[in-house]
């Protein structure tokens, strides 16, 4: 399985922190996001990483490299990087063959969240954490039995089950990439390129059957705020390292 990581955005809300560095280089526990993230996969034995860059991509690339332990990584501009996260999977379109495992760059999580997503059953899942205070901001999983049927901080279905929030990692089968790219072509051409790349992942949605992993219990979070970055270093990052321990 190959890992494509979304890391070209200027993270805007977490300035002036991401004024002249990328929000996936922001420490924590004195190691980056990325870092953290790649050895992860690392660990979990993922064939490739693709980092889809765009703000201040050259410290990205001159801290990670071609390699990053065992894990060869390569690189894809996305020119686009400050319009909407859409723009990062259209720029990697062609990449799209074999099992993916699509991933946002800001996200803080212990490796145990892999090793349950990668080998679950559903051929493409998400990542659900159902323990979550709804403030708007969430990017909401809504299922209806054992699929996923919405995606999106405002969409609501007329018909589900339970709602969760999803981690921001998607793992896309194989036989799904192909249809997946229809999806991301057909977002930005009905759109002005300002849309989320969920927007395309909604769409999947209605196509083929897409399951989800259940994690909630297990720490994580997004860092999209400062108050994130705090809560990440004193709560977050502590109950981890138990885990690993």
């Amino acid at each position: 399985m190959r890992a494509i990581i979304l890391a070209a955005g200027v993270g805007r809300r977490l300035a002036p922190f991401t004024t002249s560095q990328p929000k996936c280089l922001l420490a924590v526990g004195g190691r980056s996001l990325l870092e953290r993230m790649l050895t992860s996969l690392d660990a979990v034995g993922a064939e490739e990483a693709l980092l889809v860059v765009g703000h201040c991509q050259d410290q990205i690339r001159d801290r990670i490299g071609p390699r990053f332990g065992r894990l060869p990584v390569r690189y894809v501009d996305n020119p686009d990087y400050r319009k909407g996260s859409i723009r990062s999977l259209w720029s990697c379109r062609k990449e799209f063959a074999g099992d993916l495992l699509i991933m946002d760059a800001d996200v803080l999580f212990p490796s145990e969240v892999l090793r349950r997503l990668i080998p679950a059953p559903p051929p493409s899942a998400f990542l659900l954490d159902a323990n979550f205070a709804d403030t708007g901001e969430e990017m909401k999983l809504f299922v209806r039995g054992d699929r996923v049927v919405a995606i999106g901080k405002t969409v609501r279905p007329a018909v589900y089950d339970r709602v969760g929030e999803g981690v921001g990692f998607f793992k896309c089968a194989a036989a799904h990439a192909g249809l997946l790219k229809e999806c991301v072509e057909e977002t930005v051409a009905q759109g002005d390129g300002e849309a989320e790349y969920e927007d395309a992942l909604d769409r999947l949605l209605r196509r083929v059957p897409v399951g989800y992993v259940d994690i909630s219990g297990l720490p994580w979070t997004e860092i999209d705020f400062p108050q994130d970055l705090r809560r990440a270093e004193t709560e977050v990052l502590p109950r981890i390292e138990r885990i690993a321990a």
